[in-house]
């Protein structure tokens, strides 16, 4: 298990200092809103599917978001409870990488 220092340095690399980071922002803010599988995500976006799939596993890799109910095409993905308690970390992040945020 992580601690809170080791996920908020974990988030912030994520979503700073890693290619694809203001995408990943953009995925994890959208998903606070409600649930989306990987094609509504990608039309939303206005990305590629395959695309927004890779982030979304770079992101469920690190514990931050999980797929609700089925396996495969079609499966929603919503923000996991770890997600929730570094919330705080992940908007400032996404503030810093996307400017002011609605």
């Amino acid at each position: 298990m992580r601690n809170n220092r080791e996920v908020r340095l974990i988030v912030r690399w994520l979503l700073e200092g890693s290619r694809g980071g203001r995408l990943r922002a953009r995925i994890l803010l959208l998903l606070k809103e409600k649930p989306m599988n990987p094609n509504q995500l990608a039309k939303t976006l206005q990305v590629n599917y395959r695309t927004v799939t890779h982030h979304l596993k770079v992101l469920q890799k690190h514990g931050l978001v999980k797929r609700l109910g089925r396996e495969g095409y079609g499966a929603p993905y919503v923000l996991t409870r770890l997600s929730e308690e570094v919330w705080e970390d992940i908007v400032e992040s996404a503030k810093r990488i996307l400017g002011d945020l609605k």
